[in-house]
């Protein structure tokens, strides 16, 4: 456990000295995106912004230089940046990229972009990326990371790290372990917990994330200012909250370890799975009130973005293929 709080401290050590001097982006908030599917074929030279107008912004997993670039798609056109990520989320002006470092092949960095894809913050950190994400706003930012070697796993064992960092202040968690835990309404404490999958809501403050411990998966609602987290439910992993805040769309575990995709109402608490029958391993996304979005892997070097009615009717929809890690543009 002391080995635990050590690695967490300096997490958050490390983050918060880089965060000095943090330049605050701006940036309205994201309104509705379209519906409209973004089939487009692949398109022309790198791009050095993100274009103006509707569209996903998504990883390509095409084969070629395309391959591993993010990409803007919609309108009939696949817009390809000078930007390659493993994980990528943008919103409200602000864009979050996991990436490896250039000088350091197998070590990876948590760099923030504006709208010219100009760097304005980075940071290194130990793992390997899994997730992004980015409040509407653009004011907070989210990551999370596979770590291995944590001393309460056995050897060669991995867990999950998230870290949040609000830009306009510079403050900054390294680790949500670090954050009081209330489970089932008392103080909780344990070795084990993990966190992975923040999703932001319009205050940008409060947030929802998956916490693990004693063999179980928790939807938590975090309150970031007073370092807090409570559960709400159990099996509700990788939330994502809609544009209008009243639901959730997450990944619920099946039999023989998959997950499939499904929407939680927080007002009543109710499940609606949705009209998609193929595992999806994958921290959705709201294309826009009515539609969820994510990324359906084909094998271990390609993947497809699919869309689905988000009130659990119609079915799955191609949106963008050959892509992954997908955010809504305004």
């Amino acid at each position: 456990m002391r080995a635990r709080v050590a690695v967490a401290i300096l997490a958050t050590a490390v983050l918060a000295a880089v965060a000095v001097g943090f330049a605050l982006l701006s940036g309205a908030a994201r309104p509705d995106a379209p519906t409209t599917p973004f089939t487009a074929s692949p398109a022309a030279s790198p791009v050095t912004g993100l274009p103006a107008g509707p569209g996903v912004l998504v990883r390509s997993t095409a084969d070629g230089p395309e391959h591993g670039r993010l990409v803007v798609a919609g309108r009939g056109r696949r817009d390809v940046l000078a930007l390659a990520c493993v994980r990528a989320y943008a919103a409200g002006g602000t864009g979050v990229c996991l990436r490896e470092e250039a000088d350091a092949p197998g070590s990876y960095e948590t760099v923030l972009f504006d709208t010219r894809l100009r760097q304005t913050w980075s940071s290194p950190f130990a793992g390997v990326p899994s997730r992004a994400r980015v409040s509407a706003s653009g004011r907070m930012v989210s990551w999370t990371v596979f770590v291995q070697g944590d001393s309460y796993n056995d050897a060669g064992a991995f867990s999950t790290r998230s870290g949040i960092l609000d830009t306009r202040t510079g403050d900054v968690a390294g680790t949500l372990e670090t954050f009081a835990v209330t489970r089932d309404g008392r103080p909780y404490e344990a070795a084990d917990v993990n966190f992975w999958g923040v999703t932001f809501a319009a205050d940008d403050n409060r947030f929802y994330a998956t916490m693990s411990t004693g063999g179980r998966t928790y939807l938590v609602e975090g309150d970031f200012a007073a370092r807090r987290v409570r559960t709400l439910r159990q099996n509700v992993e990788c939330p994502s909250l809609s544009p209008d805040g009243t639901r959730l769309a997450f990944k619920k575990p099946q039999p023989g370890g998959t997950w499939r995709p499904a929407v939680l109402d927080l007002a009543t608490m109710s499940e609606t799975p949705l009209a998609e029958t193929r595992a999806v391993d994958d921290q959705p996304a709201w294309l826009d009130d009515r539609t969820v979005m994510y990324g359906v892997t084909r094998d271990a070097r390609h993947s497809d973005v699919w869309a689905v009615p988000a009130d659990g009717g119609g079915r799955a929809r191609l949106l963008v293929p050959d892509a992954e890690s997908p955010a809504p543009l305004g």
